[in-house]
């Protein structure tokens, strides 16, 4: 009897691991899908995947459904202090994460989340001018400010994204891209919107696909987007803006809600090791800020301006901060841009 009792308890624990899920919701073409396979087949848990275009969309649905129906988000780190503000994420557990020792302490403990009790960052990177110097002279955009020449008329393309947006505006304005002063952001409203004539589209969803399609030849992009461009369209430029490039990282997340907490443990602490951090790197384009991955890169990609850019770069350029009440104001000029266009 007692041996059937111990058949029967492990039949129940492989059946209950058979069909454990982890339903990750993460930007578009963000994570190589065979470390996902290799987590599955590694772990046993199936990954329920899919994505979103903006932190705006994944905070709506993840506030909408109060932090369930998810076990791990990406948030960049504005929206990492304001949905642990808002009690949609849950405290993550560092005993269950060894493999933080391999992160950049540069890159830890930031004002968007002191001792990082709610977030591990994944990876990095820049949203500055992508040019296609088949069709345009190289060295003719050095700015933000050259996007306003009218020669550009409808054929800019731009992240759908407003604080990206606005941070070309402010920055050409002089300000920082993270002020909560509304008579500043209604200046770089106004100054946006004699860039509208300008804008042939919005795409925060893969910007390269216009580029690559002959759609557009100059415009915003992000840095992985632009590296994974290349492959494709090796006349795509990467060209950070004299005013300062848009700088973010984003990061692992738990929901407050979410059903399989330990489960996301696994999935971030698996992520964080450094062959696989490489991989990602060597993917999807983007910076890591797993300190021990970097002597693993290939030199091709460790000295890469367009995925780690240099120090000037990075003084010029700014990282996105929670601007708080703010966001309204950012929401209510972006509202008017887009329907005056």
């Amino acid at each position: 009897m007692r041996k059937l009792l111990v058949i029967a308890l492990c039949w129940f624990a492989n059946v209950a691991l058979a069909g454990e899920k982890l339903y990750v919701y993460n930007w578009t073409e963000y994570l190589p899908n065979d470390l996902m396979k290799d987590f599955e087949k590694e772990t046993g848990i199936d990954v329920i995947y899919s994505t979103y275009d903006s932190n705006e969309t994944m905070y709506a649905k993840v506030s909408l459904q109060k932090g369930k129906g998810y076990d791990l988000i990406l948030p960049s780190a504005d929206y990492i202090s304001k949905m642990s503000r808002e009690g949609l994420l849950q405290k993550i557990d560092h005993s269950q994460l060894p493999g933080m020792k391999h992160l950049d302490p540069a890159l830890l403990d930031k004002p968007h989340d002191p001792g990082n009790q709610y977030s591990v960052p994944y990876l990095w990177g820049s949203t500055a001018i992508g040019l296609n110097t088949a069709k345009i002279l190289a060295g003719s955009v050095t700015r933000w400010q050259d996007l306003w020449d009218p020669k550009y008329r409808n054929s800019l393309l731009l992240t759908d994204d407003v604080r990206e947006v606005f941070h070309m505006a402010l920055k050409i304005k002089g300000y920082s891209a993270n002020t909560t002063d509304e008579a500043q952001i209604r200046e770089a409203y106004e100054l946006l919107k004699q860039l509208m004539p300008n804008v042939l589209a919005f795409n925060s969803d893969a910007p390269k696909m216009p580029f690559i399609a002959g759609d557009v030849n100059l415009g915003m992009i992000w840095s992985g987007e632009a590296e994974q461009g290349r492959a494709e369209l090796p006349t795509l430029q990467y060209i950070y803006p004299a005013e300062g490039a848009v700088f973010w990282v984003d990061s692992f997340a738990i929901p407050a809600g979410a059903a399989n907490v330990a489960g996301a443990h696994k999935f971030i602490d698996f992520m964080l090791r450094p062959e696989n951090a490489v991989r990602c790197v060597d993917m999807v384009g983007y910076a890591t800020p797993n300190k021990d991955a970097l002597p693993l890169l290939d030199a091709a990609l460790r000295d890469n301006k367009t995925i780690f850019p240099d120090k000037a770069d990075l003084e010029r350029g700014e990282f996105h901060k929670d601007v708080g009440e703010a966001t309204a104001i950012y929401e209510k000029y972006w509202q008017q841009l887009k329907a005056g266009r």
